[in-house]
């Protein structure tokens, strides 16, 4: 930010406030929020290991679940690698072009995650409620159209918004009381009001969280009802179980972004939507894998299947002879 901070003048940068704590503690978070980075990683990238190289994962479920996967891993790299140098910065300083591409790609990601649950509700509630026309009507074309469509609406979700924050003039003060920048405290650091980005905003918001959440709940509980009725206990217990890994993903980040954008920012202390966003956007990705891989046999099957075969590539690769340098 230049001089004075004028009408004339503009914002360049903004600062992320993140956690305010002494030097010693920024390096214990550091750290501890780098395992949690490294863990998701794996975590993540080792179900969509398992997706590719196992055949029997390769149907509609999985493939959105790998999907899923792939974008969990995007969705902490929109923030948590920025989070990490700033807690080692002096400045923790962030571009305007930075700040905002930040903003667009976290929220659309979160769009998307919305629109992946809903697609993966829909799924279970297709394979189970109409078994008999499961394999006509979700075939691998359809499927593949479906997670395209998910993509594709995620990113086009918030672009609005996005747009009309970046055009508001920032000629103030330009510190950012948080570890992200998120829209709130964008719209609090502009020099002029502007209502209709704030409506539009809290609106798209809104909009995408209940209606995918209330979708996701009438097909989990049409499910449910279906599941009731199987003849085979073993069949129950399957059921409720792929389904049950599905709900617990959905009440996990759904409870946190609805105390988040749903409910009335004037109401949180500085602190809670710290703690909400870190929630949703680095603990729940950590967990979906641990969800997904230990309530799901045919997952744990092909996640061992993997790791059979990575360590049988290592020792091939150290079995290799050496050549002797003459």
């Amino acid at each position: 930010m230049s001089g004075n901070g004028s009408s004339s003048e503009s914002v360049t940068e903004f600062i992320l406030l993140g956690f305010p704590c002494s030097r010693e503690i920024q390096v214990v978070l550091f750290m501890f929020f780098s395992i949690i980075y490294l863990l998701t990683l794996v975590g993540n990238g080792a179900i969509i290991g398992a997706v590719c190289w196992d055949q029997h994962l390769h149907t509609p479920m999985y493939i959105l679940l790998g999907n899923f996967a792939f974008l969990e891993i995007w969705y902490v790299n929109s923030t948590v690698p920025n989070t990490l140098i700033n807690f080692l910065s002096e400045t923790k300083a962030i571009s305007f072009t930075g700040c905002f591409l930040q903003l667009y790609f976290f929220f659309s990601m979160g769009s998307t995650e919305c629109f992946f649950l809903s697609a993966m509700a829909f799924d279970r509630y297709f394979a189970i409620c109409h078994p008999l026309h499961y394999a006509t009507v979700m075939t691998g074309q359809r499927c593949f159209n479906l997670a395209i469509s998910c993509w594709v609406c995620g990113f086009l979700w918030y672009m609005v918004p996005v747009i009309l924050i970046s055009k508001l003039p920032f000629c103030g003060p330009n510190a950012i009381d948080h570890f992200v920048c998120d829209s709130g405290p964008l719209l609090t650091l502009s020099c002029a009001p502007a209502p209709m980005s704030k409506l539009i905003s809290y609106t798209l918001s809104s909009l995408i969280i209940l209606l995918s959440f209330f979708f996701i709940l009438i097909s989990y509980a049409l499910v449910l009802l279906a599941v009731l009725q199987l003849p085979l206990a073993s069949s129950r217990h399957k059921a409720f179980s792929t389904c049950g890994s599905h709900l617990s993903v959905v009440l996990l980040f759904y409870g946190t972004i609805m105390v988040m954008h749903v409910s009335p920012g004037s109401s949180h202390s500085t602190l809670m939507p710290k703690i909400m966003t870190l929630f949703y956007a680095m603990v729940t990705p950590l967990f979906n894998p641990l969800i997904y891989s230990l309530r799901n046999k045919e997952m744990k099957n092909a996640l061992w299947k993997v790791l059979g075969k990575f360590k049988v590539s290592l020792k091939v690769f150290g079995s290799r002879p050496r050549r002797s340098v003459e």
